[in-house]
């Protein structure tokens, strides 16, 4: 049996026609939905009631009791931090340029705002900081600061990744 080009395309023609006709349709229709297609307003988000079962970490003994005398020798140190811990997004201070600070430098007074103190410094594993001394993040380090004079103590690098 010999087929002639006529007789080919004579019996292929309504496969493609019935292959092509759906898509057109659906296209046709696609079009006319997204014509009349309105954007719906903005959900307006539903309260969050918290974690359940969670409880704060409560304080280790003796998280405040400050050495009272400071032995300046035991603390001047740049360490390189142990574990690194995740907690969020830094912003340093307005105007202020990333800085690579070490013990003796002193530290400017914008880092003394709360965003940058380090109040939990126990979940950080860092030491309790003496009598007249805070802990102070600034980007990816912890810098045990002199709260009267800013002069760095101690620097604790990659606390925070």
């Amino acid at each position: 049996m010999t087929l002639t080009y006529r007789t080919a395309v004579l019996m292929v023609m309504p496969v493609l026609l019935a292959w092509a006709t759906p898509s057109v349709a659906q296209h046709e229709q696609h079009d006319h939905a997204q014509a009349t297609h309105r954007p719906a307003p903005p959900h307006p988000g539903e309260a969050h009631p918290g974690p359940k079962g969670y409880s704060r970490v409560t304080e280790p003994h003796g998280w405040n009791a400050r050495p009272t005398n400071l032995d300046r020798g035991a603390y001047q140190h740049n360490f390189q931090a142990a574990r690194s811990f995740h907690i969020g997004p830094y912003v340093r201070p307005h105007g202020w340029a990333a800085h690579r600070w070490a013990y003796g430098q002193t530290l400017p007074r914008a880092y003394f705002a709360s965003s940058y103190l380090i109040s939990d410094y126990w979940l950080f594993a860092l030491e309790v900081p003496p009598a007249g001394y805070e802990w102070v993040r600034d980007d990816t380090d912890a810098l045990l600061v002199n709260t009267d004079s800013g002069e760095i103590l101690q620097v604790e690098y990659g606390v925070f990744a």
